[in-house]
């Protein structure tokens, strides 16, 4: 399937791996010209000369810094001031109890999960209005559909983007830029095995054991490879996707037993 999106520009964050990397490689093979950005440079380099060499007519633009801070989102802005696509994406706060977080800790997931988007979003709308398409994915998770309960600050700055996206999204379709979401549930990325491996040392059992056992626990009977992801991403963002806004889609290999 042609998306018809070859030659636009699209910024990708927190792109070096994982679901973002997954999202920038799907979009260069669509043609797309992709500004990449995280804070670990050498696996952003490696990113970005992978997807050059995979797709040598497109134009990769890679951009060290922490896209939460506002330094880090003038430099991305400067490198590609007037993206067709933005995908949102920042790795979620550490899980915890509540009774324990801080103001300080409550600030710095907001800033992260739900401020930088918007903040993003607000440097960007107008001009995709402006040329009349637009495409934004924020990567947000699974648990703005059910909540985890040691991951209250995700769930609460996840949930208020959630909601400010419902009102936004509904104005910005008329002139072809659609706002949606996409929540992942457990893909095989860095961090799940990373997670599997410090649960691995507090409990005594190989990491791999943990993987498979929580593995089985999907209806899927597996976790979601991040290509799978890429490419529904790279089909919201698509020519043909302009009906399509205000959404929260589960990619979760049917986790979530609710119908709505």
């Amino acid at each position: 399937m042609d998306l018809g999106i070859k030659g636009r520009r699209a910024i990708v964050c927190a792109s070096s791996k994982g679901l973002g990397r997954a999202c920038a490689i799907a979009l260069a093979n669509e043609g797309v010209d992709v500004t990449i950005t995280a804070r670990g440079a050498e696996a952003l380099a490696k990113t970005a000369a992978e997807i050059r060499a995979a797709n040598p007519a497109v134009t990769v633009t890679e951009v060290a810094g922490d896209i939460t801070t506002p330094e880090g989102r003038a430099a991305v802005l400067k490198a590609c001031p007037e993206p067709d696509i933005l995908v949102n994406n920042a790795g979620g706060p550490p899980p915890g109890d509540f009774r324990n977080w801080t103001r300080d800790d409550w600030i710095k997931a907001l800033d992260a999960n739900m401020l930088t988007p918007i903040e993003l979003i607000k440097a960007t709308v107008d001009g995709m209005m402006a040329r009349k398409f637009g495409r934004i994915v924020n990567i947000t998770s699974a648990a703005v559909k059910a909540p985890i309960d040691i991951l209250g600050l995700s769930n609460g700055a996840r949930a208020g983007l959630t909601g400010f996206i419902a009102g936004l999204s509904r104005k910005t379709v008329i002139n072809n830029v659609t706002i949606n979401a996409l929540l992942p549930g457990p893909f095989e990325t860095d961090r799940l095995i990373g997670t599997a491996k410090a649960e691995s040392a507090k409990r005594g059992i190989p990491a791999e054991q943990i993987l498979a056992d929580r593995a089985k626990t999907n209806p899927a009977g597996r976790f979601g490879d991040p290509e799978e992801f890429g490419l529904f991403c790279a089909f919201l963002c698509g020519a043909k996707a302009g009906y399509i806004t205000g959404q929260n889609i589960l990619l979760d290999g049917g986790s979530f037993p609710g119908t709505l």
